[in-house]
């Protein structure tokens, strides 16, 4: 079950409040995600997560996926039972962490092939890639692979993509 109503909005601005439904519980937006980057959230226990009322916390798709790896994470039936968390969780796509290991990565028409910043393996992810990725860590709410554009940027890299990236040499890493 997933469903998002538009609340509120404000006559004078682009404003609005919402609610997003999941089967875990409701979130109200605009809202603050703690980010538990491997399914934790630093230096806050999640007793007190809750007792602030914590609606959502937000996971790291690539931090995951590399350690303890997607099928350590399926084992426990997914991040809620890994981290013992019954309320939503959106992982992210990855993406980030592709714009800010740009040393490790190259990204082409069909994806990015980057390599692990922990052991410098070689990793190849389509948009394809990352969804599945997310699925299997049983995540309510997931993300398309994204590319974040530098900042200072032109307009046009911010509002829509290029014409073409290249193509990639092998899907292969």
């Amino acid at each position: 079950m997933f469903s998002f109503q538009v609340l509120q909005t404000d006559p004078s601005s682009v404003g609005r409040v919402g609610l997003i439904k999941t089967s875990r519980g409701a979130i109200k937006t605009p809202a603050f995600m703690p980010v538990g980057t491997a399914g934790t959230v630093k230096a806050v226990t999640q007793g007190a997560l809750e007792e602030l009322g914590t609606e959502i916390i937000l996971a790291n798709t690539y931090h995951l996926y590399l350690r303890p790896g997607t099928e350590v994470v399926r084992q426990f039936g997914g991040l809620h039972g890994f981290i013992s968390w019954p309320r939503p969780i959106l992982t992210d796509s990855g993406g980030f962490q592709v714009f800010s290991h740009q040393a490790l990565n190259s990204i082409c028409e069909e994806g990015v092939r980057f390599k692990s910043h922990l052991d410098g393996s070689a990793h190849f992810w389509t948009p394809e890639k990352a969804v599945e990725v997310q699925i299997a860590l049983g995540a309510d709410i997931i993300m398309v692979l994204d590319q974040c554009p530098p900042l200072p940027s032109r307009r046009r890299p911010v509002n829509r993509p290029p014409t073409r990236l290249p193509s990639c040499p092998s899907r292969r890493p």
